[in-house]
């Protein structure tokens, strides 16, 4: 099937943060798909990307879903409540009830939906965080199967394993990563994919004990003390920040 338009909806994981062009702006996975996706369907194709870093569900929601169903698109993806999960007071089951009204709106527009099982963060980050991940993980299954969507299942994956699929903040996916996912995405929507976005190399070998507390250290210094400092004042990366592509246009445009 040739999509005629494509509207990414969600946050950093969307956006595209730590994957970026010459001009330092982000690309993604999103932006990877919607470049394939607009070889079959030709100069007509219109790609809409409404995620902002740092959002959370409601946001998401409030901020995001109007816009997007007012675009008609063919083709939604949408990825949130990773950083309702980061929050201390959360209730993911409240999250996934907040996600199946989304999903239901989007798929009575005549829309198809791509939602995303996202892949282990308990890698790199607390069990807590797991524990939050497998229930939103769980209802995006429950989602797809309910609602007839496509579901990417990053989970599954024992590749984003692999350290080389994160960044250095170890939350967000490095370039590798988002081609891993966009090759993942493209999959499930039955259009090839670049093979080399699938590669993995060779997992490195262990780190010697002293080095990697010492990068834990840095780690917690560079990426978590700012980002702890910045909550409790209240504020989010994203707050400043506006859609990198608030509306359908070409590949080659961003409005």
């Amino acid at each position: 099937m040739a999509w005629r338009s494509f509207v990414a909806m969600g946050d950093s994981f969307t956006e595209g943060l730590n994957d970026a062009y010459p001009d330092g702006s982000f690309r993604g996975w999103a932006d990877l798909v919607a470049a394939r996706l607009a070889v079959d369907s030709g100069p007509d194709f219109g790609y809409a990307n409404l995620a902002i870093r740092g959002k959370v569900m409601h946001e998401i929601v409030d901020e995001q879903l109007e816009p997007t169903l007012a675009m008609h698109p063919d083709l939604v993806s949408i990825a949130a409540g990773g950083n309702d999960a980061l929050r201390v007071r959360v209730d993911p089951h409240a999250l996934v009830m907040e996600l199946d009204g989304v999903v239901r709106r989007l798929r009575e527009s005549g829309a198809q939906v791509i939602l995303f099982r996202f892949a282990d963060v308990t890698v790199n980050l607390p069990a807590i965080l797991g524990r939050r991940a497998a229930v939103l993980n769980d209802g995006a299954s429950m989602l797809a199967e309910r609602y007839d969507t496509l579901l990417v299942d990053l989970f599954a994956d024992d590749a984003f394993h692999h350290p080389h699929m994160w960044a250095p903040d170890r939350l967000h996916l490095s370039p590798a990563g988002h081609r891993r996912t966009a090759g993942h995405v493209l999959n499930a929507l039955g259009v090839g994919a670049n093979e080399d976005w699938m590669l993995v190399p060779p997992t490195p070998e262990p780190t010697p004990w002293l080095l990697a507390r010492g990068a834990d250290l840095r780690w917690a210094r560079e990426h978590l003390a700012p980002w702890v400092g910045r909550h409790l004042r209240g504020h989010s990366s994203g707050e400043l920040v506006t859609a990198k592509r608030p509306a359908l246009a070409p590949m080659g445009c961003k409005e």
